[in-house]
């Protein structure tokens, strides 16, 4: 039985009071706009609910993000044609850098001549090995690990480092799973986060002490060459 004009006017009416808009209205009583807006136009308009604010933000906003992601990629691409194509001698001074700031390097409190690399960054992996095998370190002297929180997808992991590198599983050691701490929040999670890959080096305190005296040949002709412009 439909419900007399009267009541849905005085339910409207609630509704309206209620902050609900006239589009929520007629889809719950089902009746035209018109009428609704005939039945509670006396009424004052309803304060804007957090999720309506939220869209008309989000509508107002849009156009301006979608404008910043274009420039975004358009300084990158323009940058990235920048570099072009790399000198053998450009990339080994570009991989002496990445292996200083990535790198393992010995210390005073843990003396250590190994060539060690750690990162999660795929892009960062691809590099470092193309280095390497311009320095021509064979590729049996390289072992790989993955170092990775328990709880991620352990076996998905795998796989994909074994693409980035290309080489077979048998290579890589046995992954480290970190154990999980329930009081931490962690930062690194989701499809993207896939641990960290450890690159070793067999037989490479030779070439840690070329590494070490490859920096700081940069560092000292770096210097020189400042104090030269400044001058």
């Amino acid at each position: 039985m439909v419900p007399p004009k009267t009541d849905m006017q005085t339910r409207a009416r609630e509704l309206r009071l209620a902050g609900k808009t006239y589009d929520e209205i007629v889809a719950e009583l089902g009746v035209a706009k018109s009428s609704v807006s005939l039945w509670v136009r006396d009424l004052p308009k309803p304060p804007k609910t957090v999720r309506q604010m939220r869209e008309m933000a989000e509508t107002r906003w849009a156009p301006h993000r979608r404008a910043r992601a274009i420039k975004q990629i358009e300084t990158k691409l323009e940058a990235a044609y920048d570099i072009g194509r790399m000198s053998e001698r450009e990339l080994f001074l570009v991989g002496v850098g990445l292996y200083w700031s990535e790198g393992t390097k010995s210390k005073a409190h843990r003396p250590s001549e190994r060539v060690t690399f750690v990162n999660s960054d795929p892009e960062m992996i691809r590099l470092y090995l193309a280095w390497l095998r311009l320095l021509g370190v064979e590729q049996s002297r390289l072992r790989f690990h993955l170092m990775i929180h328990e709880s991620a997808d352990v076996t998905g992991a795998e796989a994909f480092w074994e693409d980035v590198v290309g080489v077979g599983v048998g290579i890589f050691g046995k992954t480290t799973l970190k154990k999980h701490n329930p009081k931490t929040i962690r930062k690194n999670v989701g499809e993207g986060y896939r641990g960290c890959l450890i690159v070793r080096v067999n037989g490479s305190a030779e070439l840690y002490r070329r590494i070490e005296g490859w920096w700081y040949g940069i560092v000292f002709s770096a210097c020189a060459t400042d104090q030269a412009n400044r001058t």
